[in-house]
């Protein structure tokens, strides 16, 4: 690696340890030439997941957005953030893990709804209404249905 000091590429790491849970490493460094010192972070490259919209538009998956729509969703329901973390940690592992490049809308929001069901039931049906678009009570009382 470079020094940022004085450009040489005679570095050398003094030490290394895992940073933000194991998903970067922190690397202390000296150069040998100037001998002053410097940290380096190194994380693993991830191909960007791309969106497929429902009218066939593509954005990054955006995991703040979900954030924040689950948020919406578990408003006053004393959910910790961690939860929601969490989850969409999950949910962005599992479309890696199974190398898509690209996956529907559809998809990613019926996994969030597949795993909300397991974390607070008020919460889905929030996000549920959002998510499916839900015309009128007769499809509100259909989701409910199938919840229970």
């Amino acid at each position: 690696m470079r020094c940022p000091f004085c450009e040489s590429m005679r570095t050398r790491v003094l030490d290394s340890r895992p940073f933000n849970d194991g998903k970067q490493i922190r690397r202390r460094r000296e150069c040998e030439q100037c001998s002053k010192r410097f940290t380096s972070y190194e994380i693993i490259e991830q191909k960007p997941i791309i969106v497929v919209k429902k009218d066939g538009s593509r954005e990054e998956f955006d995991r703040q957005k979900l954030i924040r729509g689950l948020l919406r969703a578990g408003e006053k329901r004393n959910i910790p953030i961690v939860t929601w973390e969490d989850l969409v940690d999950t949910i962005e592992r599992e479309i890696q893990n199974e190398m898509k490049s690209e996956i529907p809308s559809t998809e990613v929001g019926d996994r969030v709804l597949e795993k909300l069901k397991h974390i607070d039931v008020v919460a889905y049906i929030r996000f549920a209404s959002v998510y499916r678009e839900f015309e009128n009570a007769a499809a509100f009382m259909e989701e409910l249905k199938t919840l229970i």
